[in-house]
């Protein structure tokens, strides 16, 4: 008998339904939307942050390289010192790997330090003498420290500007003539004792001459006023200094920045 054969068939797979083609590509396009979003704004977050601090840190250096030559030297000569001291001791007490990080650590917290300070001091020149230094040395100023500048002032440029903290509330004067300043200090000591009576109140006359604050110690002066307010006193009278009215006129900006670092503006 004669057998008949039939040639297997392959089993077609399943049509995928255009419904879900569709549901699938919109899932896709928007996952891969969303995940293209998140990492373009975190890639524009980590970039525009070091570019911010690096700019201020250059336009530092340029300012203080330019304003003092010798800064150069003065910042890396020390701190190579302390670098090449540190890695001959490592090899002569067969140290150099642990001594040889500590060297580099040494160095940088060296020139850092240095550099601080020449940057400082460079940004105390260029302010000094201007209309308003005393404000931008009070407003570097660490700590819960309430500035009003130019509270007060005359035609030609005698400023007085308070400042709210622990000591109570300090009045600092500036300007060519400190007969004038004077003035200007006992008038806020008056209106103060309206609304404040019982708050201390000490007033500062910047300068170089007999009885001033240099203004390259007016915040270690300021600072080291006796605490006779609690903390939870110093927003009330804050409060009340505000009847008083705020600054009156603007103050020109100088060239220090307001990000300098506080703790080394000292």
């Amino acid at each position: 008998m004669a057998r008949s054969f039939r040639r297997p068939t392959k089993a077609s797979a399943p049509a995928p339904s255009k419904s879900a083609g569709k549901s699938s590509g919109k899932g896709s396009g928007r996952d891969s939307g969303r995940n293209a979003s998140r990492g373009s704004s975190k890639a524009e977050t980590d970039s525009g942050a070091p570019t911010g601090r690096a700019a201020q840190v250059r336009a530092v250096w340029k300012l203080t390289r330019e304003q003092d030559p010798r800064a150069i030297p003065l910042i890396f000569g020390p701190s190579l010192a302390v670098l090449v001291i540190l890695v001959v001791l490592g090899i002569l007490i067969h140290l150099i790997v642990v001594l040889s990080i500590a060297g580099v650590l040494a160095a940088m917290l060296t020139a850092t330090t240095i550099f601080g300070r020449r940057a400082t001091k460079t940004m105390y020149a260029q302010v000094e003498g201007r209309p308003g230094a005393a404000a931008a040395i009070l407003q570097g100023m660490r700590g819960d420290w309430r500035v009003t500048p130019a509270v007060a002032f005359t035609r030609n440029q005698d400023l007085v500007h308070r400042v709210i903290g622990r000591p109570g509330v300090v009045l600092v004067g500036e300007g060519p003539s400190p007969s004038a300043i004077r003035q200007l200090i006992s008038d806020q000591r008056k209106r103060i004792g309206r609304v404040a009576p019982d708050t201390p109140v000490y007033d500062v006359l910047v300068g170089d001459g007999e009885g001033q604050v240099s203004i390259r110690k007016l915040q270690q002066h300021v600072v080291k006023l006796p605490r006779n307010l609690k903390k939870s006193e110093v927003n009330g009278v804050e409060a009340r200094m505000k009847a008083l009215g705020g600054p009156s006129m603007p103050l020109p900006k100088g060239p220090m920045p307001t990000r300098v670092p506080r703790g080394k503006m000292r």
